[in-house]
């Protein structure tokens, strides 16, 4: 017997891989068209989820049953300033992401579960806690299992029909969701739509809206622009900063089901050079422009039957106007008209 297993910790040596320890604390959410169970052994961890899914809109697309573990681990280094970033990998149809020995995700699309594993240190970081490893968790977990093609692209919509919103970063598609929210537009994602390819059904998660300090300028209602300013700030990878609106309280009418798509919507930031904002493209431009936008879904099982479905839809550019107002406005007109 080894110097190490005599002083090891008996529950360590009867179950290393905590195996029969399972954890007690529960929630469960409809998301992403999924019920997904969150199972965690702390309370901290179980508010983070809470934080990010409670009070959305019910979206269901089948009957699919998801699980996500989270547990939270004694040790790991201390963060000087902000936690490294987390490095992707896969093997054996298993994916996952890991910011260092201690915080990790993995995800097991086959199995429809995923473990999330957060130290007490990263903890102290909720924001990166909870987009870089729980929100990696729910994201993959649910396109992967229900043949879901993610879009970075933003969606509105209204009667139940949506119109994507792609664009560079950078490109104000959060600015003009927050216009298109203030014209009566349902809101339905800010950057991460997924779509069910068969049926161009579009979901994502309705909670957060970020804004740079700058989008303050166009909002004309003084109460309005005093509440963003009022609002949590949050510091991108990039360090950009920007104000996180938490849109289940009031800011919007949320999509309450997934939106049939319709339009393509490619944002650009030229200023538009006469009264149309909103130029028709060819179908096969629409096409070229999402494959170009795409890099990672066009990898993607379902993205050959999502081009083929998104033949049949109208693709548009829309430059900017003299306030971002004019965008929204021609959106709305896209349902209206």
């Amino acid at each position: 017997m080894t110097r190490t297993s005599l002083h090891a910790d008996p529950r360590q040596i009867a179950d290393p891989f905590l195996e029969r320890t399972p954890p007690a604390l529960r929630r469960r959410f409809q998301l992403l068209g999924a019920a997904i169970e969150f199972r965690s052994d702390s309370a901290e961890l179980l508010s983070l989820v809470d934080e990010a899914y409670r009070d959305l809109p019910v979206h269901e697309l089948g009957a699919a049953e998801l699980q996500i573990e989270l547990r939270l681990v004694a040790g790991g280094a201390a963060f000087e300033a902000e936690p490294p970033v987390a490095r992707m990998f896969g093997g054996a149809g298993l994916l996952g992401a890991a910011v260092d020995a201690h915080n990790l995700v993995l995800v097991d699309p086959a199995g429809r579960r995923a473990v999330v594993q957060v130290s007490r240190e990263l903890l102290g970081h909720p924001y990166h806690a909870r987009y870089e490893l729980v929100e990696f968790a729910v994201f993959l977990l649910a396109s992967r299992s229900q043949g879901l093609v993610p879009l970075h692209a933003g969606c509105v919509g209204l009667g139940g029909v949506g119109a994507l919103l792609v664009g560079e970063s950078g490109a104000g598609k959060s600015t003009l969701a927050l216009h298109a929210m203030l014209q009566g537009l349902d809101f339905l994602t800010e950057d991460a739509s997924f779509v069910e390819a068969s049926t161009l059904r579009v979901t994502g998660v309705a909670n957060f809206l970020h804004l740079r300090f700058d989008a303050l300028h166009w909002v004309d209602d003084a109460a309005l622009r005093e509440r963003i300013r009022a609002s949590p700030m949050i510091r991108r990878r990039s360090g950009v900063e920007k104000h996180e609106l938490d849109l289940r309280t009031s800011w919007a009418r949320l999509a309450t089901e997934p939106l049939r798509l319709a339009h393509l919507v490619f944002a650009e930031p030229d200023l538009a050079t006469g009264s149309e904002l909103l130029q028709p493209l060819e179908p096969a431009e629409t096409l070229d422009c999402l494959h170009a936008s795409q890099a990672y879904a066009a990898g993607q099982p379902g993205w050959a039957e999502l081009t083929q479905a998104c033949g049949g839809l109208q693709g548009w550019v829309l430059k900017r106007g003299a306030h971002p107002r004019d965008g929204a406005l021609a959106l709305r007109n896209l349902f209206t008209r």
